[in-house]
């Protein structure tokens, strides 16, 4: 018997929420940034420093998976991963990505692109300090993105790393650290009434600062 495809095509909501206007953004994009994120987090948006990194295969085909942001201030935007992962082996390979911020809760994006870089080894040690035990020796029992056989593999990893490193610290993996974007472009969007979004976008100048201009919804 043919399943019947449930439609989808009605599903939308309308945003009624007071929109975005060049008076309240700043001339540059970070102000504007750390605002909204505050935002986020005291109207207690789940995982809100989750964001969605888009990256470049080798036959150029987009990738994207949510990563959780670490940090950020005029320099960049910090993450961390496995450098060998699919994400990593992409970044090294072309150094260009694009993040997305999404707090449906307050009918806002933010999309930001630019160069990426990996951070100091001494910065990534100082992070890698602050993870739960758990997540430190996660971080050397998976080979991140590659083929794994069982789950019971890694299982039996991760219980002969607590017997190596029992009673004392976990060191960061040589293969683990941060990378940071510096953004050349960033964008925030808005959700209006009727689908006429606020578009705000900034857009690095060669020799320094940001210009702003509005897009079309």
């Amino acid at each position: 018997m043919e399943m019947k495809k449930a439609s989808i095509a009605h599903l939308r909501r309308e945003y009624r929420n007071r929109g975005l206007t060049e008076k309240e953004a700043p001339r540059t994009p970070l102000p504007l940034f750390e605002k909204w994120f505050e935002e986020a987090l005291k109207a207690q948006v789940l995982d809100a420093n989750a964001m969605s990194l888009s990256t470049l295969s080798t036959g150029n085909k987009p990738a994207a998976r949510v990563v959780l942001l670490k940090g950020y201030d005029s320099q960049g935007f910090v993450f961390y991963t496995n450098y060998q992962s699919r994400k990593g082996r992409e970044l090294d390979r072309k150094p260009f990505a694009c993040l997305l911020f999404f707090w449906p809760q307050l009918s806002r994006q933010i999309r930001i692109d630019g160069r990426v870089r990996r951070v100091p080894e001494w910065e990534s040690d100082e992070y890698f300090a602050t993870r739960p035990r758990g997540s430190q020796l996660s971080a050397w029992a998976s080979d991140q993105s590659r083929v794994l056989a069982h789950r019971e593999d890694l299982e039996k990893r991760m219980r002969k790393l607590e017997i190596k490193y029992e009673g004392g610290p976990v060191p960061r993996p040589p293969h683990w650290g941060g990378y940071q974007l510096s953004p050349e472009t960033v964008e925030f969007w808005k959700g209006r009434p009727n689908r006429l979004h606020d578009r705000l976008l900034y857009r690095r100048k060669p020799r320094g600062g940001w210009t702003r201009e509005r897009l079309a919804p």
